[in-house]
């Protein structure tokens, strides 16, 4: 087996297995993730992100998002972004978010902090960070094909609800490939488990597998 397969699926485990076994209840849902990017040149670039998840009508509203970024690599092993994103949830109160990231990389380890300021409709202004962690490495010859794994911890410095919960509320544990069919068309698929930790109350788990379609030019 390739080595990076092998670590890829290894750190996978490890981050299932690190995962709080709270008792919780488990749902369904499917995401998609269709994405276009512009470069401005050698270290900008523009991002249309958008990102349809769909859900049981029992378990929760369908969401519907667009985000629209700004990415600057600053060196080679780091990038920093700005973004805003306008959130759609079918039945349920809409939210624009102000985002803020750095991005590092170096070999096959990755790293990624978020900074959101929520909007919540009918709500109060909120604030999370988001740190991510994991590998991303080739999985074939060629490069097309690349495999990946990460986790991460959502923290919520600031509620969006009077008495909410803040602290760790959430972690997102994926891993997925991804597979580069043209110069500017890749194409991946990812289990994605988002597990949301919730105070004096059962944890919710969701399965998720999401196709993310990324086009640049």
């Amino acid at each position: 087996m390739h080595r990076s397969t092998s670590c890829i699926i290894g750190l996978a485990l490890v981050l299932a297995i690190a995962v709080p076994a709270y008792a919780s209840a488990d749902r369904f849902e499917v995401w998609l993730s269709p994405t276009i990017t512009k470069a401005l040149d050698d270290d900008t670039a523009v991002e249309f992100e958008t990102g349809q998840r769909f859900r049981d009508a029992d378990e929760g509203a369908d969401t519907y998002l667009a985000r629209l970024w700004l990415h600057q690599d600053v060196s080679s092993a780091v990038s920093v972004s700005g973004g805003i994103e306008g959130r759609v949830n079918d039945g349920d109160a809409d939210e624009t978010r102000l985002i803020q990231q750095a991005a590092f990389k170096q070999g096959m380890l990755r790293a990624r902090l978020r900074i959101e300021q929520r909007f919540v409709e009918d709500a109060r202004f909120g604030m999370r960070v988001r740190v991510r962690s994991g590998v991303k490495a080739p999985l074939s010859a060629d490069k097309k094909w690349q495999g990946y794994a990460d986790a991460e911890a959502f923290l919520t410095v600031r509620s969006t609800s009077l008495g909410g919960q803040d602290g760790l509320t959430g972690i997102r544990t994926q891993i997925g490939v991804t597979r580069d069919l043209s110069d500017n068309l890749t194409v991946g698929l990812t289990y994605l488990r988002q597990h949301d930790v919730r105070r004096n109350r059962q944890d919710r788990v969701a399965h998720v597998p999401l196709i993310g379609i990324d086009f640049s030019f």
